[in-house]
């Protein structure tokens, strides 16, 4: 029977591993301790860029009450905010990937140590430490899979990792508060009580060190960085990004040759509407209805930006040559002269979360925010939103919304 039983996780004796120890995963929660900071706070901006107070329009997340306290106008500089918190939180999640699998590895012994629950206190803080492994697992999962444009979760990617982040820091909070005065005092005295519950009774040979152990956590990091950075930057760096669904090579060739998130044929956009005879630009506003087509449009004054698509999976284009009408000029045609106001872009797609996007007053007024009918010198290809698109400084590609047939100035609630 005690054979039987040391054979079980429930023995200290089954787990053998000679690297298993505080030494080993107070390291490995140090460096989770600055990289999850880090990505709760760019998480939090990528929610904001969103625009959420323009509800019920650009909200995917109901309900959120007092976690929406930090919200706030999404500002159009510098032009590439969002390009760098974006892509900081996607490469950076990438990144500790390795180092997360590394800690729950070092510490799952205490998963299934008996008996479950000792005291009050003790099973506080095995269910703090469910909500930590849980949350942190989903948070990961959840974005790996955004990230690979890979949607197999129930509902809106939004809201479930909104309020998965906010359950995953709390507990990795008080996780913190308690553990990490140890961890320090181990990291700097490198060494520890030889009965922790980390250490195994009976270890097996050894046969790399828990530096070597580190080098090979530090390692796998290293790769996912290197494989998946380079999407976020221009120049021979993108090619370099291997494992990235929108690294390596830009998918053509030609001024409307970089990257998109997905086709006008997967979003339902149907050719025959976008003709020169059928497509038409309703605007709306207290000045009235406008009903402008692509010839109308290109009579009005035109004007030049460079600015880069950058998207919620983390990459980006480098700067393009954007020409187009400014939205501030179609304010004024819809009635609002000097102060622009808030807008609802409506586009033809069938397909997606974004049919219809809210922009704010300010990203309205900014001058490089543009209509735009062209692209590096010729027209938008339809994959790129011919006939017209928007595009705005700073804005998360999904605002930047494609194929627009109507846009509404004024109050959006």
């Amino acid at each position: 029977m005690r054979e039987l039983t040391s054979r079980l996780p429930t023995s200290p004796g089954f787990w053998r591993s000679p690297l298993r120890g505080p030494w080993l995963t107070s390291v490995l929660g140090l460096v989770l301790l600055f990289g999850v900071g880090v990505l709760f706070v760019t998480g939090l901006l990528s929610y904001a860029a969103y625009n959420p107070g323009l509800s019920p329009v650009n909200d995917k997340t109901p309900d959120k009450g007092l976690l929406g306290f930090y919200l706030f106008a999404w500002p159009t500089d510098p032009y590439w905010l969002y390009r760098l918190t974006q892509g900081v939180h996607v490469t950076l999640g990438l990144t500790l990937v390795p180092v997360l699998l590394g800690k729950l590895w070092s510490v799952v012994p205490r998963l299934f140590t008996l008996p479950p629950v000792r005291s009050v206190a003790h099973g506080l803080e095995r269910i703090s430490l469910l909500l930590l492994v849980g949350g942190a697992l989903f948070e990961f999962a959840t974005g790996v899979l955004n990230i690979q444009l890979d949607y197999v979760f129930p509902g809106s990617f939004y809201p479930l990792h909104f309020y998965g982040a906010w359950v995953f820091f709390a507990a990795f909070v008080a996780h913190a508060v308690l553990k990490v005065p140890k961890a320090l005092r181990t990291v700097r005295t490198m060494r520890a009580s030889r009965d922790d519950d980390l250490v195994s009774p009976r270890p097996d040979p050894p046969t790399v060190s828990r530096r070597g152990a580190l080098w090979l956590v530090g390692g796998g990091a290293l790769l996912m960085c290197a494989t998946n950075a380079g999407r976020s930057f221009d120049g021979p760096l993108r090619q370099t990004a291997v494992l990235s669904p929108h690294g390596g090579p830009e998918p053509g060739t030609g001024p409307n040759g970089f990257q998109i998130n997905k086709t006008a044929a997967y979003l339902g956009i149907d050719p025959a509407e976008t003709t020169q005879d059928a497509w038409r630009l309703t605007v709306t506003g207290p000045g009235g209805t406008v009903r402008l087509d692509r010839a109308e449009l290109l009579r009005m004054k035109q004007y030049s930006v460079a600015l880069p698509i950058a998207c919620v999976e983390g990459w980006s284009t480098s700067d393009q040559w954007w020409r187009g009408v400014r939205l501030g000029d179609l304010a004024a045609l819809a009635g609002f002269d000097g102060h622009p106001p808030d807008v609802l872009v409506e586009s033809l797609q069938r397909r997606g979360a974004f049919r219809r996007g809210a922009l704010r007053a300010n990203q309205v007024a900014d001058p490089r925010s543009l209509l735009a009918l062209h692209v590096n010198g010729e027209p938008l290809s339809a994959d790129h939103g011919y006939p017209a698109r928007i595009i705005v400084p700073g804005a998360p590609g999904v605002l930047n919304t494609k194929w627009v047939t109507r846009m509404t100035f004024g109050d959006l609630s």
